[in-house]
């Protein structure tokens, strides 16, 4: 295997390290290394490596805080002991099985000693139901009204949809498909088909009929919830190619085209009212904690997306897990309010919006279905959420808009808001060095807390961002104005989060530390320190589904989670992104690159840029694609070609009265294409080496989206596509 360096492992011993006082007063620990020297099968020896080690708090006590005791061990497969003597087998039952490819096999969980008992889906949700039965569990805005499910409703209305799911022939283990945007009924359905011994699988609402085809035959979909007709008619073009697929909800409106087997979530619910409970209890009592519960497909990147499969101690384990991680920090004379508007297809939503929520018996409110078209602010300020997770396009998007209404303020307020702005930002770049808060900063907090009111996190005492990179342009804004994002790291392999940033232990661009109960090693370091993240624990997934030569790719024998994301820890314990294995670009030269952190350096240095992609794989030099900042259709999702005013300011400080993207490309004006070559001189002098600095650069006439097919689902740049869609761009630069 490859040669391991570096281990940050947090699992059994003290946490350290921590600027925190109150993380350190609650955990009580410190900082240890050891060296280790390990010799692998073939005999040759690891090098030195070292750990920075941190313990779980008293399970009993975590368990008291989020009211997640439990008695009784259920009836599982379960390795007790030290994860680290773990072995990998793939469709081989002669062995302790870790990961399967199997829908219906279960696997050995494994659970150190005082680790949290394991407990199914069902389990976690009845238990919740029973302790809370009269919290508000779901709510959403209807007719102008919020109509809200307690968690008692909420159980009716799983079981009811459990017992339809059996009656239209959901069979064990085959899923059901869900497809629309995020509402009471997608949650409904999701946890129904868990209790009725499906799998949830969620479809993401972007994708095309043959993108649906491909998950729906993979994840065999027995039945389809779909939100509108525009979903339902996907799958009308592809029905007679589906042999399992016996019928089609739709939760949202009437059915415009009405077919056998197709029926309204009116008429769904109203055959579960009408059946009996003896098929739905059998089937509940047989679910093992180490079975399938949960599909999760990948975004499909660089290829068809792989059907991640999560048991039953994935998820109720990494969602308690996650709330015992940052259960200091949560306000308990509140309750605990989460707005639901990313997609919950993603493993971020479903942890954040379905699972974690049962763990803090709190409520989910639903955005509309125009959330990241516009509508995400007015529900923050209707909501006032106790807890946030936002992608980094959702803080730009405020970021843009706060940048935009403080152009409009002259005189004294201007200078007091810079002057507040300008203390905010120093006592948190402090606060990161371990220094005390400059002078003022009272003041300045006092004067900048109505911004917090006006965008509705008055109440939110953890803002996370995550699941892309994040520019530290953006960091530093939101410092200044008193509102710190937290960052975090995760895959959907690793049933969410792995290591998470504090309010008081935090570095800008750092996505945190390793987790309690979490064990996250460097393997392949190069003399910078940097090489692959991998994971190992009870959060690893337990295989992709049918697909076991990437099962293998992706879990290697000693039971690693390979992540193909690069980085590296500082001597804090912080870890940083730098890249991915397969985005590293490899130079006629042959010296690797990491193209991130080069984009978001030059994004700093060009405030108009949106997007950029680096180039030069193979290639004797670098260059770089650049898109404008342009105004986004909130129906279509397509970039316009009217620029944003932050652009149109950028561009009029070059000397630029423009205000279309059509007067930047493809003849850049002089006066640009010398800012320009400015500012990415200024980004390479950055550069690690000379090989790394960029020398031609080709701004495009529109933005990247998801439309345009250069954006995923989740906004994650897809190069392959890029690199299609504009090869001739691309050719250009390079021509002689």
């Amino acid at each position: 295997m490859a040669t391991e360096v570096e281990s940050v492992r947090v699992d059994e011993v003290k946490v350290g390290g921590l600027v925190d006082s109150e993380m350190d007063t609650k955990m009580n620990g410190d900082i240890s290394t050891e060296n280790e020297i390990g010799q692998k099968e073939n005999g040759e020896i690891d090098l030195e490596q070292t750990s920075v080690k941190a313990p779980p708090t008293s399970d009993t006590d975590v368990g008291k805080e989020v009211n997640l005791e439990s008695n009784a061990m259920p009836s599982t497969n379960i390795v007790e002991g030290n994860v680290d003597k773990t072995e990998l087998s793939v469709g081989d039952t002669t062995k302790r099985r870790f990961c399967t490819t199997i829908r219906d096999t279960e696997v050995e969980i494994r659970v150190s000693e005082g680790d949290r008992k394991p407990q199914t889906v069902i389990e976690l949700f009845e238990e919740t139901c029973s302790k809370y039965p009269n919290h508000d569990a779901l709510k959403q805005e209807r007719d102008g009204k919020w109509v809200s499910w307690s968690y008692a409703e909420y159980q009716t209305d799983v079981k009811i949809a459990a017992k339809a799911f059996i009656k239209l022939g959901l069979e064990p283990f085959n899923s059901v498909g869900i497809i629309g945007f995020n509402a009471p009924e997608w949650n409904i359905a999701d946890i129904g088909a868990v209790y009725a011994c499906g799998l949830g699988c969620g479809i993401y609402t972007t994708n095309s009929p043959e993108a649906c085809h491909f998950v729906a035959s993979d994840a065999r979909v027995n039945i389809v919830v779909a939100e509108n007709d525009v979903q339902v008619q996907k799958f009308y073009q592809i029905w007679d190619r589906l042999p399992h697929l016996k019928a089609i909800i739709q939760y949202k409106g009437e059915l415009v085209n009405k077919k056998d087997n197709v029926y309204t979530w009116d008429e769904f619910m109203e055959i579960g009212r009408n059946s009996d409970d003896n098929e739905l209890n059998e089937r509940m009592q047989r679910q093992k904690v180490s079975n399938c519960c949960t599909l999760i497909y990948t975004s499909g990147t660089t290829g068809n997306p792989k059907g991640v499969m999560l048991s039953h101690d994935n998820v109720t384990y990494s969602a308690w897990n996650l709330v015992r991680n940052v259960d200091c920090y949560i306000d308990k004379t509140v309750n605990q309010c989460i707005i639901s508007y990313l997609p919950l297809s993603h493993i971020a939503a479903q942890i954040l919006d379905v699972y974690g929520p049962m763990v803090l018996h709190g409520c989910v409110w639903f955005a509309r279905p125009d959330a990241l078209k516009g509508s995400l602010g007015a529900t923050l300020k209707a909501v006032r959420p106790t807890i946030f997770f936002g992608v980094p396009r959702v803080f730009e998007k405020i970021e843009e808009r706060l940048k935009t209404i403080g152009q409009s303020i002259t005189g004294v307020r201007r200078k007091m808001a810079n002057w507040a702005k300008g203390v905010a930002l120093k006592a948190h770049v402090k606060k990161e060095q371990g220094q005390s808060a400059p002078f003022g900063y009272t003041i300045a907090g006092m004067l900048l807390k109505k911004i917090r009111v006006e965008l509705g996190f008055d109440r939110c005492s953890l803002i996370y961002t995550g699941a892309a990179p994040i520019s530290l342009e953006t960091l530093r804004y939101f410092q200044s104005i008193n509102l710190p994002l937290l960052e975090l790291y995760g895959m959907s392999e690793g049933t969410g989060v792995a290591t998470l940033s504090y309010p008081r232990s935090c570095k800008s661009s750092a996505v945190g530390k390793v987790i309690l109960g979490a064990d996250v090693k460097i393997f392949n370091q190069d003399e910078d320190g940097s090489g692959e993240i991998c994971m190992r624990g009870r959060f690893v997934f337990m295989g992709y589904l049918e697909n076991e030569a990437k099962t293998k790719e992706a879990i290697d024998d000693e039971g690693w989670l390979h992540s193909g994301d690069v980085g590296r820890f500082d001597e804090n314990g912080f870890l940083y992104i730098t890249g991915r294995i397969k985005e590293l670009i490899i130079t006629a030269g042959g010296e690797n690159i990491a193209p991130v952190p080069i984009e978001e350096r030059i994004k700093a240095e060009l405030p108009f840029v949106s997007n950029t992609m680096v180039i030069g794989d193979k290639k004797k030099f670098l260059s770089v694609l650049l898109t404008p900042k342009v105004v986004i259709d909130p129906d279509s999702g397509e970039p316009a070609d009217e620029l944003t005013p932050q652009a149109i300011a950028c561009l009029k400080e070059y000397g630029l009265e423009v205000t279309k993207a059509s007067e930047l490309s493809p003849k850049v004006p002089d006066a640009l294409d010398e800012a320009i070559k400015a500012g990415l001189a200024k980004a390479n002098s950055y550069a690690v080496s000379n090989a790394a600095k960029v020398q031609k650069y080709c701004l495009l006439a529109s933005d990247f989206s998801i439309p345009g097919g250069e954006l995923g689902p989740t906004l994650k740049l897809r190069r392959p596509q890029v690199h299609k869609k504009y090869a001739n761009e691309i050719d250009g630069l390079y021509a002689r």
